[in-house]
């Protein structure tokens, strides 16, 4: 379940998603999903883009009276900026003389080897595919993928820790700090949910400004910024995942799709590279046990995966977002055609997309997860799968 599959360009006239089987009898409300795809568009530094989008997502097929069928749920989002590219991007029509090629690609970009890959001599048949407006159909049904979560008390947060070169404190340093603040799910919840009011959703309002001016800096030298954004996932019952074999493996998953996000370069579980310099005792979480949590940890070095599998802590991943390829001081290239020395071709784009990334990774994060606990207490209804995970859950307490 869960399953899935997205289509549209970036200036064609709407993104679809398809997901292709979903447990009769999930609650999906429309309203949320919209909420998740306003979210995806928010964030200092976006482009020009984001001023002509209002994303909304049409649902086509699978709903009825806000509770899934057990069919294909099918969702349409429209691209108002199509208005403007109804001729340069028109499906039905022959290309008129006046479209011109576009021949000198971005460095960084899918530009290049997608044109020597599919034999294109217009370097718009590669790009309006490989642009993350596709991720906007990607939010949506990973917006499908939490509702189906929280009936199980799972929550997925994200907050970006790093932008360009200055960083801010991790989810494992917030709670170091001032472990009281955050006893109760409520405290988590309200935490990263204050994070939507500000401009590039990290909790330090200092570090936050000092974000702002480096942005704005490297935008006026035509430059464009990167950084790095960390999920946390609330509520994991053990177990989901396996050892058994390699593409079982829940961070297998993870890291699969996570890394499949536009200009995600890295990704992290736990203490992830910094835990490869600490010595082996220092390296794991040592376990223990009390009849009120069971079996816990003290630490959380593993970031919620131990063996393949998900071990009940928190789980917390690290994404990389290198700067975006399109930049106002182009880069140099060569056109594809003439072979002659030029400069990268210049699109309207973000400065800074990190906290709209944060969005699509909880997204996507969101949909692994849902395959996952899909897999593990499976069923045709929510009914049955809800039956099998409360059953699940006392095999565990009997223990």
């Amino acid at each position: 379940m869960f399953e899935y599959i997205t289509a549209g360009e970036s200036h064609g006239p709407r993104l679809t998603a398809v997901i292709k089987s979903l447990p009769a009898g999930l609650r999906v409300e429309v309203e949320k999903i919209n909420e998740q795809l306003y979210r995806r568009q928010q964030g200092y530094g976006r482009g020009g883009r984001m001023k002509i989008e209002s994303d909304q997502a049409i649902i086509n097929s699978g709903l009825r009276h806000k509770e899934s069928l057990g069919t294909p749920l099918s969702m349409t989002i429209e691209n108002r900026d199509w208005q403007n590219w109804i001729e340069a991007m028109a499906p039905d029509k022959e290309r008129g003389a006046e479209i011109e090629a576009l021949t000198n690609p971005r460095p960084g970009h899918a530009d290049l080897p997608g044109a020597l890959k599919y034999n294109h001599r217009d370097l718009r048949n590669v790009l309006e595919r490989a642009s993350a407006r596709e991720t906007a159909a990607r939010t949506a049904v990973g917006a499908v993928a939490r509702q189906f979560l929280e009936q199980f008390g799972v929550e997925v947060y994200s907050h970006v820790v790093q932008i360009g070169s200055l960083k801010s404190e991790t989810w494992t340093d917030l709670k170091a700090k001032d472990p009281e603040r955050f006893e109760s799910k409520e405290a988590v919840k309200e935490y990263f949910s204050s994070l939507d009011q500000t401009p590039l959703r990290c909790g330090d309002s200092i570090k936050t400004k000092a974000m702002k001016d480096l942005i704005d800096s490297w935008r006026e030298n035509g430059d464009s910024v990167g950084g790095v954004f960390e999920i946390v996932v609330t509520g994991l019952p053990v177990g989901l995942g396996s050892h058994v074999h390699w593409d079982l493996k829940l961070e297998s998953k993870l890291a699969a799709q996570l890394m499949g996000i536009q200009a995600i370069k890295g990704v992290e579980i736990g203490s992830g590279f910094k835990g490869a310099g600490l010595p082996g005792s220092k390296a794991h979480d040592e376990i223990f046990y009390d009849l009120k949590q069971g079996f816990h940890r003290s630490s959380n070095q593993a970031g919620g995966i131990e063996g393949g599998m998900s071990n009940g802590e928190e789980l917390i991943i690290r994404l990389a977002m290198k700067p975006i390829p399109t930049l106002a001081q182009a880069l140099h290239s060569a056109d594809i055609i003439s072979k002659k020395e030029t400069t990268a071709a210049k699109e309207r784009s973000d400065v800074c997309a990190v906290p709209a990334a944060s969005i699509v990774g909880e997204a996507v994060t969101a949909i692994v997860l849902a395959q996952s606990a899909a897999d593990k207490f499976g069923g045709d209804s929510m009914l049955e799968i809800k039956r099998n995970y409360k059953n699940y859950l006392e095999q565990l307490r009997k223990f």
